[in-house]
């Protein structure tokens, strides 16, 4: 016992870099042993064994989490890989031990003492294994094969059925590794797998609805009737709630679902906002375990051309995030999706599609903390019509968008699920393909608004029934270019559907340089302030990153980002944060007053056309002093006096969001007149 207690220690100062959900997980972080496979002879030669393991011989230490294809030991390998571990373990009666993976690029098969416990195909989303059968006493010996060769047709995201040039690659690199958390959880015989919490609120009355879906194992031979407790609290205030439960008996061997429900009074309702980010825990108990969860409570609708978010119209920026980073490569540790997080926020970007798969739960975990709309979406990256056609695309692209969905489904900065990007929508299969996928999977989770990214509006069609867009909640487009032509054009088709530009954006070694990828910014949000059924616009991409996709630059990178690879801004990335800021300072007026005592006038106007949504407890902050900003809707203005001491000829006003993010900075000079 003492040696895993040891163990324990010496992963704790890697696992300590990134969040792991389970309250109660072991980490397996730390020193792994690690080999390339180029030949695929790992298997026939039992590098998976205890006696292999006892060899100890060519086989390097990387530190797990890792990334092989970042490592500059491997960075130019593709193929399949060894990662081992071994680690000392007291077997538990009456116990399952269940190994967990946030993520491993991409398919992975795992044996445990010299027996194969099973497969995992999926680069981005988590997936477990009960290992109480494969464990002793002792030492124990954990061994994984992990390919990262997506360029074969038939994974995804990965090659396509064509064969032009290019044809085999994505747009963004096959990362490989073991790129997530990995760690243990000892569980009961009967214990929760997962809770699902949908939270309904009444607009009118203020009350709420919740509902509690408890997925539950019974790994023992015995049928059980496990009974639920709960506890829901909102900012550590336990709120008093009675529950109506559903309760059934799971047989052994099998999984069940047990559900209840319940109603807040409008006192315990606090909604889910974008600037008022409310959450509430609950905690779910049956004998011998629990299982916490966070969630919103939060209405999100469309009406015609617009979004409502707790039935207020808003019009977001945003921009799409790529899990990327100099020697890091698909690593995710805490500190990056902070950096990233409050970079993007401070920048408005506010909705947006992040990229083409799931990042770490990290992520959404800040985005529901801090308030952010994202639209989330599985690996469907140009599929070709054969492909969207094929049953076993189907069946890989639903089991990876169960994984992502089950493991997201509680956090309120979701909105929407998206089923893919840019595939042939005017297509026979592509109408197929999203009219099926969507009501599968609205079937899964119908508290969402479901769409996908398309890029064929610009041109096509000419009529709505031609187009798979018909079935979205609200259009999504990938528009480079002819903006207000193409806009004009999506709008007469669905002319009753709100549109969010997906994907916009030029490069910074385009033509006009970084000056011009600056200027790209105000031309194109004149445009769209002028369209009121454009709900969004999400800027490709916040972050350059690595890709060996056709007309990646010379040094390995596609330069979309207003942030280089290392999150340097750019000059667009402070164009971007002034044009999509909520709302603008004017200075009206400069009075003198005695003493050294001075006031400055700044009128206040929230935007009334993009981005636009109602501000409340905004404040102005200068260096020694904050300025509450009266409540203002869409288009509304406000005089501010600001107190001036000195005399100072320019003064630097930062507006900051209730949730602590600056968001604009204007310098004004003081003594000049308007």
């Amino acid at each position: 016992m003492k040696s895993f207690l040891f163990f324990l220690f010496v992963s704790f100062s890697v696992s300590a870099q990134y969040t792991i959900r389970e309250s109660n997980a072991i980490p397996l972080h730390g020193k792994w042993l690690f080999a390339m496979d180029p030949r695929q002879v790992g298997v026939q030669k039992g590098w998976y064994t205890l006696a292999s393991n006892a060899q100890g011989r060519n086989w390097d230490q990387v530190t797990v989490p890792h990334c092989f294809s970042a490592d500059p030991r491997y960075q130019f390998f593709t193929g399949l890989v060894w990662y081992k571990k071994s680690f000392p373990w007291q077997v538990q009666t009456g116990k399952r031990v269940i190994l967990h993976f946030d993520a491993a690029y991409y398919a992975t098969t795992l044996w445990l003492n010299d027996q194969k416990v099973g497969t995992h195909e999926g680069g981005y989303t988590p997936f477990s294994f009960d290992i109480t059968d494969f464990l002793k006493n002792g030492e124990n010996l954990l061994a994984l094969s992990i390919t990262n060769d997506t360029w074969q047709e038939g994974s995804i995201p990965g090659s396509k059925d064509g064969d032009s040039p290019n044809d085999p690659f994505m747009g963004w690199m096959n990362y490989g590794g073991l790129i997530r958390p990995v760690y243990l959880t000892i569980e009961p015989e009967v214990y929760l797998q997962n809770l699902k919490v949908e939270a309904t609120p009444d607009l009118v009355k203020g009350t709420a609805t919740l509902k509690v879906k408890a997925f539950i194992r019974n790994a023992s031979q015995q049928a059980n009737a496990p009974k639920l407790s709960f506890t829901l609290q909102q900012k550590h205030r336990t709120i008093p709630v009675s529950w109506k439960m559903l309760s059934t008996s799971i047989a052994g061997s099998q999984s069940g679902v047990l559900e209840a429900e319940t109603s807040l009074k409008a006192a315990d309702v606090k909604r889910w906002d974008l600037d008022d980010p409310n959450l509430y825990q609950l905690r779910v108990a049956i004998a011998g375990d629990t299982l916490k969860t966070s969630f919103g409570i939060r209405k999100v609708e469309v009406k015609g051309t617009q979004l409502l978010l707790n039935g207020q119209p808003l019009k977001l920026a945003g921009a799409n995030r790529v899990v990327d980073y100099p020697g890091l490569g698909s690593l995710e540790p805490d500190w990056l999706i902070e950096k990233d997080f409050r970079l993007m926020k401070e920048a408005g970007m506010e909705f947006q599609r992040l990229t083409h798969y799931t990042p770490s739960e990290r992520f959404y975990e800040l985005a529901d903390q801090y308030g952010m709309l994202i639209i989330a979406e599985a690996g469907n990256w140009q599929l070709t019509p054969k492909q969207m056609d094929s049953d076993t695309i189907r069946n890989k692209f639903k089991q990876q968008f169960t994984e992502m969905m089950q493991r997201d489904w509680n956090h309120p900065s979701i909105i929407a699920y998206s089923v893919g990007n840019e595939y042939l929508s005017e297509q026979p299969a592509g109408q197929r393909w999203t009219k099926d996928l969507i009501a599968w999977s609205r079937e899964l989770d119908p508290t969402r608004l479901y769409t996908f990214a398309s890029m064929r509006l610009n041109i096509l069609p000419k009529r709505a029934e031609d187009e798979a867009s018909q079935y979205c909640d609200f259009v999504s487009t990938n528009t480079y270019g002819n903006h207000a032509r193409a806009l004009d054009h999506i709008h007469s088709l669905y002319p009753d559907k709100p549109v969010l530009i997906s994907e916009w954006g030029v490069r910074a070694d385009a033509s006009g340089g970084e000056a011009g990828q600056a200027k790209h910014i105000s031309e194109v949000a004149e445009l769209i302030r002028k369209r009121p059924y454009v709900v969004g616009a999400s800027w490709w991409t916040y972050n350059d990153y690595q890709s060996r996709y056709v007309g990646t630059a010379p040094n390995g990178y596609r330069p979309w980002g207003l942030v280089g690879p290392d999150r340097t801004p750019r000059p667009a990335y402070a164009v971007y944060r002034s044009e999509m800021a909520p709302l603008t300072l004017e200075k009206v007026r400069w009075q003198p007053g005695g003493q050294g005592v001075h006031e400055l006038i700044i009128k206040v106007t929230a935007r009334g056309d993009f981005p636009a949504y109602t501000l409340r407890n905004y404040q102005i902050k200068t260096s020694d002093q904050t300025i509450p900003i009266p409540e203002l809707k869409p288009g509304a203005s406000v005089e501010v006096r600001v107190p001036v001491v000195g005399f100072d000829r320019m003064l630097t006003l930062d507006v900051w969001k209730p949730t602590g993010i600056p968001i604009l900075t204007e310098t004004i000079h003081l003594t000049e007149t308007k």
